[in-house]
């Protein structure tokens, strides 16, 4: 009877844990042509914002990536140390991050990354922290 209860037990903690690495995941998915990213926590929409991508003569890269690290208080070392603040980087250079131009989102206007009202930014970064970078799928599409 103890072997039973045994193999029960193993089989529940087996079978739940792929739901609980399922349960903190995170992903920002950004249409390009939209100009708007949708979060999602757990499947389930939870924020849809305005962004800025690339504008033109310069390009934001298309296809999927974990979130590699997090810089709060980040400056530009290939803009004139231009503000990031809330900085997920998730490929090469190419970071999600606040913007003080939020004007300019819903519409191309920077060299690559992804801009955000900083608020917005902000909110991302604190769920990225809270599930770890590598829970955090970026997917940016046209």
């Amino acid at each position: 009877m103890k072997l039973f209860a045994s193999a029960l037990l193993c089989a529940s903690l087996l079978f739940s844990v792929p739901a609980a690495v399922e349960a903190g995941q995170l992903i920002a998915k950004v249409d390009v042509s939209e100009q708007v990213m949708r979060v999602y926590k757990n499947g389930k929409q939870i924020h849809k914002w305005r962004v800025s991508t690339a504008r033109k003569g310069k390009y934001t890269p298309r296809g999927q990536w974990r979130g590699k690290f997090l810089s709060k208080h980040h400056k530009s070392s290939l803009y004139n140390n231009a503000p990031m603040p809330y900085s997920i980087f998730y490929s090469g250079n190419f970071a999600i991050h606040g913007t003080n131009q939020t004007s300019r989102l819903g519409r191309p206007a920077s060299a690559g990354c992804i801009r955000l009202d900083t608020s917005n930014a902000k909110k991302l970064f604190a769920m990225t922290q809270q599930v770890g970078t590598r829970n955090l799928k970026v997917i940016v599409q046209n």
